[in-house]
């Protein structure tokens, strides 16, 4: 299992294709915040309705300086088809092999049904404009997170 990431710890930088193939780096945000979010699988309806609300908050979010990446073990074709079919306007990359998933400790032991399996933590992360991590949040929950996320930032009007 690899090691849970805590306020204050250094991001472990990354660089991941997006839903088009362009490479993004995390370190292209240093000097703003940055909320990551990795989840399970584009298309799946957890997956979609935490992606959709943080598409229908992103001007609010945006509007208080913070941009989105959703990171998942897809393909980029797999998120390009999710990006179109929920019409969402933030950047989404694609982690196959799960390296920054694990680095981040988003991918590791979860319980699911009850059973232990090995598969992606539902996480969420703000990092700093230093590339710090602000918040760590694991096993996150799809439904209501963002707006939880959004009070928790104080950003609720």
């Amino acid at each position: 299992m690899s090691e849970r990431l805590s306020p204050g710890d250094q991001a472990p930088d990354f660089t991941l294709p997006d839903s088009e193939g362009n490479k993004v780096s995390l370190s292209d945000f240093r000097g703003g915040n940055v909320i990551v979010y990795f989840y399970p699988a584009a298309g799946t309806p957890g997956c979609t309705k935490q992606a959709c609300d943080f598409r229908d908050n992103l001007a609010e979010l945006n509007g208080a300086g913070y941009q989105i990446l959703g990171i998942s073990p897809d393909k980029p074709e797999k998120l390009a088809k999710f990006v179109e079919a929920e019409s969402l306007t933030f950047p989404l990359l694609a982690d196959p092999d799960k390296t920054v998933l694990t680095r981040w400790g988003a991918f590791g032991e979860k319980k699911n049904y009850g059973r232990v399996v090995q598969g992606v933590i539902r996480s969420t992360f703000v990092v700093d404009p230093d590339g710090r991590i602000a918040v760590a949040q694991y096993n996150v929950r799809a439904t209501g997170h963002v707006a939880k996320l959004i009070r928790d930032l104080d950003l609720a009007g």
